[in-house]
């Protein structure tokens, strides 16, 4: 009786891009193991686009809404069942390429599965800070994934996952000036999701929730032991939630005006 080995299943990679030009070829010598590495772009007006066709002719453009929206819309453009998901200032370790090789000769028996992140700041690894326990779910099967709809750190939600050892390396602070803007941006999208969902600002927000974060951060997520680094987390996410507990009131206070 003949016995029929499956072929090992095939991998596209989806990289969502604008203006990374600083970053993305990093990102894509990481995968260029994969069988498809599909580049979703929002207009970008620097070099990435350049830069990315030396890697791939599979380079589509899509207006950006949202971090979910943008991956719900590229998610069906793959062409193989399973997917990676990589972020322009990600780096796919040879360890995590390498298992995640073994896994698809395998035949998986899981629907997507967990990868922890490495992220650095100013050229050093953050082990604590709540940095240091960082998961995404990005590898999973294209037809059965998708992201909420919350406008902030959305995630997949699948039931039937597993963890994989490798990681990716993250580099998402290119500067002090970028993560400033990234701030502004991230809390305005918040903002306005938490006022959808209760359009009410308590005041004691804008007073309590920035020294409760640096606690949280620097004391009991032992940011103290990343030094100067786990300093500057810890106050720059307090100042994160000043600034969203501030437009969180100003929203409030329009709605009041009208």
């Amino acid at each position: 009786m003949e016995v029929k080995i499956k072929a090992q299943q095939k991998l596209t990679v989806i990289i969502p891009s604008f203006n990374e030009e600083k970053k993305i070829e990093t990102c894509l010598q990481s995968v260029r193991w994969a069988d498809e590495i599909l580049i979703v772009d929002s207009y970008s007006t620097d070099r990435t686009v350049d830069i990315a066709e030396k890697y791939t002719d599979r380079i589509l453009r899509h207006e950006y809404i949202n971090s979910a929206n943008q991956k719900n819309w590229a998610i069906p453009q793959a062409t193989y069942e399973w997917i990676l998901l990589v972020d322009s200032d990600e780096k796919v370790t040879t360890e995590l390429r390498n298992e995640i090789r073994q896994l698809l000769s395998q035949q998986p028996d899981k629907d997507g599965y967990w990868i922890y992140r490495n992220n650095y700041l100013i050229g050093k690894q953050v082990k604590y800070s709540g940095w240091g326990k960082d998961s995404v779910l990005r590898l999973f099967r294209r037809d059965l994934a998708r992201y909420d709809k919350k406008r902030v750190h959305a995630e997949i939600t699948l039931k039937n996952t597993g963890v994989l050892n490798g990681r990716l390396e993250h580099h998402s602070i290119s500067s002090m000036t970028a993560w400033v803007a990234k701030i502004n941006r991230y809390s305005s999208w918040k903002a306005a999701y938490k006022f959808e969902k209760q359009p009410r600002a308590p005041v004691l927000q804008v007073l309590f929730r920035p020294p409760i974060r640096f606690i949280k951060d620097f004391i009991f997520r032992l940011g103290i032991l990343d030094g100067w680094r786990g300093f500057l987390i810890a106050s720059m996410s307090s100042f994160a939630e000043l600034v969203m507990a501030a437009k969180l009131l100003q929203l409030s206070y329009e709605k009041r005006r009208r």
